[in-house]
């Protein structure tokens, strides 16, 4: 008899993250959807039950202590472990209102305002943090766990450098360079128990993050999570990835 895997998705009840988790329960995981609003997780894991995946929302704020705390308790009551876990939520506070006509970000590092800095890193950078120390019991009861970051092209050094066409946006893009080393280190940490971490970046998604002006679709945007997600033993841990292999810190 084959026991069901069990997946955690952050920031689940839209977008990226909505699609990931339909990905991953379409493969035969239960999937928690870990949202914020009550009313949106659950419309989002009634929609998937709808399609027939095994899905349930979860209470889940990132930035809050107390709030990780409890989810990874009812986790625990109701699953003996959990075999992934995709750190996909995230906010970039001011975003929308510094595009230009064009689409093009406008606001240089001198007037990103530090308390959207703050609230970012809270979300994206602690968040993980959060999610990952408190569900690792879990995440070790399973014999072979996954969890993925969900980064951005934004956090990679080597593209900001240089003559860089990328965006130079602050606040969003070292969060993810943040993101970053923070997979490197639960990687090198989890290695030796079979757990793999590695970052995934999905690309420049059409989602409310940036008022729907991403060129991507979230199904496109879902492949690289989902198959970091599921990687079979052997393969590498502590690695930076889009949809085309690996990529340059």
């Amino acid at each position: 008899m084959t026991t069901q895997k069990n997946a955690l998705v952050t920031g689940a009840n839209k977008g990226v993250g909505l699609e990931t988790a339909r990905r991953l329960a379409a493969v035969g995981f239960k999937v928690w959807l870990g949202a914020r609003d009550a009313e949106r997780g659950e419309a989002a894991a009634q929609a998937l039950r709808g399609e027939g995946l095994d899905v349930e929302w979860l209470e889940l704020d990132v930035a809050s202590d107390d709030s990780v705390a409890a989810a990874a308790k009812a986790v625990a009551a109701r699953a003996p472990g959990l075999d992934a876990l995709v750190n996909n939520a995230g906010i970039a506070p001011g975003y929308v209102d510094a595009l230009g006509p064009d689409g093009r970000y406008e606001r240089p590092p001198s007037r990103e305002d530090v308390a959207d800095m703050k609230a970012t890193y809270d979300v994206n950078v602690f968040g993980p943090v959060r999610v990952t120390q408190a569900f690792l019991p879990l995440l070790l009861a399973s014999p072979a766990a996954r969890i993925v970051m969900v980064s951005s092209y934004l956090g990679s050094l080597a593209r900001a450098s240089g003559n860089s066409q990328s965006p130079n946006v602050m606040g969003y893009g070292s969060s993810k360079t943040a993101l970053n080393a923070i997979t490197l280190a639960f990687a090198r940490e989890l290695a030796p128990r079979g757990i793999m971490v590695n970052a995934a970046a999905p690309g420049y998604t059409a989602t409310d993050l940036n008022a729907h002006r991403g060129g991507r679709t979230v199904q496109q945007a879902a492949g690289i999570i989902v198959r970091l997600a599921t990687l079979e033993a052997g393969w590498p841990t502590g690695g930076y990835f889009d949809e085309n292999g690996p990529l340059p810190w």
